[in-house]
């Protein structure tokens, strides 16, 4: 989708999907690309501020921007016209709250800024008003308003105090709408789609391989727990997708990574990444530096296999889906040969390798050039997102995908199960209109969803048997099929 889509397209595009089409002109928005927005916040503030042609007021954007959505640095100013001046100042900010169990207290936290739960307070007639929009999900995106509560006394100190939030999605998402909207349009009209929405112009690419290989990154954002290991050259912008698409992911580079930061600190008594996030995408990953190899390694395999951890004597589960990104030199490019060599030490166990559902050959994938980046009209990315994280919890699918599906006697269970799982979310991503067996035909659901998996699937396998022979030589995927939809 770009600047010369048919009218016929885009009036179809806006009809399906009125107020969530938004237009793009990646290469045009410098002015908001300087503020460093990931893509969700940029199309809702373009939306708020673009006129039914797409004409931008940019002066009008340029300062609520400016007003709403500060800066890091911008925090002490902040604070100071809050507690010197007792202003009361609203702005755009990520929120995460705390229930004292002890107190019955509610305090909140702007991880974004270092604001802590000590040094806050919500209000018991607040917490009644503001609770459904504050407990949607382990962290929230919305309005702000803050001001500050005086010591009540000598032995007790001034607080930060949520006087409003108001919830940053400004509209109902209705999958139901979404899976009809999905009917108007081709598979290859769809596909384009789902990439304009991700902020890339499909006419950039010059094949549907490679606009499926882009799609396939987004598998993790709309199936629970779907472990994905993609290695790439340079600058197919993996960072920014798994980073800036979609406010429910969480993308680490580099640095140091631990047992306490992914699952649970003790001492901190807080969940880890994988706990109120769809997945945990650790970019670089040849750069992470892991602080207890074997604690690490342990704790990942539990929960990989089943959503669960244990910490100590703290059980925890969660639905997040872990994604390693890496770089990988033209000359390792091949699946036949020992591509996993760049991998850190902790991932050099068949165990814990076996347990990743899928792998994505980066180098299908072109290096990112102007001719990818969006212009034209194209789903908000929020919305889209929002979707994607929506579709997480139908099961819809994957009953689908078991009445479709023949399963070989004797299969690995590990490898049913991961294709499956990859299968289901192809079905969600491609096809969202399909409920029922009847919805779709054979030959595009083993095409775009069970060959795919499989392949995907295979490369793990193959990878599997270089590290650990003894275990895994000369062991295939099974060849699951498909059941004929006649007999239905």
């Amino acid at each position: 989708m770009n600047g010369l889509q048919s009218s016929e397209m885009i009036e179809r595009l806006k009809d399906s999907f009125d107020e969530m089409v938004v237009y793009k002109d990646l290469q045009k928005s410098n002015f908001i690309s300087s503020f460093k927005l990931p893509s969700f916040m940029r199309d809702w503030v373009l939306k708020r501020f673009q006129d039914d042609d797409g004409e931008i007021d940019v002066e009008g954007a340029t300062d609520f921007i400016k007003e709403f959505i500060p800066k890091k640095e911008d925090w002490k100013a902040i604070m100071n016209r809050i507690v010197q001046y007792q202003e009361q100042v609203r702005f755009l900010a990520k929120v995460s709250v705390n229930i004292d169990i002890k107190t019955q207290g509610v305090s909140f936290s702007l991880p974004d800024f270092g604001l802590s739960f000590k040094d806050t307070i919500i209000s018991r007639d607040v917490w009644e008003m503001c609770s459904a929009s504050l407990l949607k999900a382990e962290e929230n995106w919305g309005i702000v308003e803050l001001g500050y509560q005086f010591p009540e006394n000598d032995r007790t100190s001034g607080k930060i105090k949520l006087i409003n939030f108001q919830d940053f999605c400004p509209y109902i998402i209705d999958l139901d709408e979404f899976r009809y909207a999905r009917e108007s349009f081709t598979l290859n009209e769809w596909i384009d789609i789902i990439l304009g929405a991700i902020d890339y112009n499909a006419a950039g690419y010059e094949t549907q391989k490679q606009k499926l290989a882009m799609i396939t990154r987004l598998l993790p954002f709309v199936e629970k727990r779907l472990n994905m290991i993609e290695l790439a050259p340079k600058g197919t912008g993996k960072s920014y997708l798994f980073g800036s698409v979609s406010r429910y992911g969480w993308l680490s580079s580099g640095g140091t990574m631990s047992r306490a930061k992914m699952f649970y600190d003790v001492a901190r008594r807080t969940e880890g990444l994988v706990f109120g996030h769809d997945y945990v995408a650790l970019d670089e990953v040849q750069t992470i530096n892991f602080t207890d190899v074997d604690e690490m390694r342990g704790a990942l395999k539990g929960y990989m296999e089943n959503g669960k951890y244990t910490v100590g004597n703290h059980e925890g589960a969660a639905d997040s889906g872990i994604i390693l990104l890496g770089n990988i030199p033209a000359n390792s490019m091949n699946e036949y040969g020992n591509m996993f060599v760049e991998l850190p030490n902790v991932f050099h166990e068949s165990a814990l390798i076996d347990r990743f559902h899928g792998f994505l050959k980066g180098w299908d994938l072109p290096r990112m050039n102007d001719d990818l980046k969006i212009c034209g009209w194209a789903l908000n990315s929020e919305y889209f997102s929002t979707i994607m994280h929506e579709l997480r919890d139908d099961p819809t699918y994957r009953a689908v995908v078991d009445s479709l599906v023949i399963v070989p006697e004797k299969s690995d269970t590990r490898d049913t199960e991961a294709i499956k799982r990859i299968c289901t979310a192809y079905l969600k991503l491609l096809f969202p209109n399909v409920q029922c067996v009847e919805d779709i035909v054979a030959a595009d659901f083993n095409k775009y969803c069970l060959q795919p998996a499989k392949e995907m699937r295979a490369i793990i396998k193959m990878q599997l048997s270089i590290l650990d022979p003894d275990e895994f030589g000369g062991k295939t995927v099974p060849d699951l099929t498909i059941t004929d939809i006649e007999d239905f």
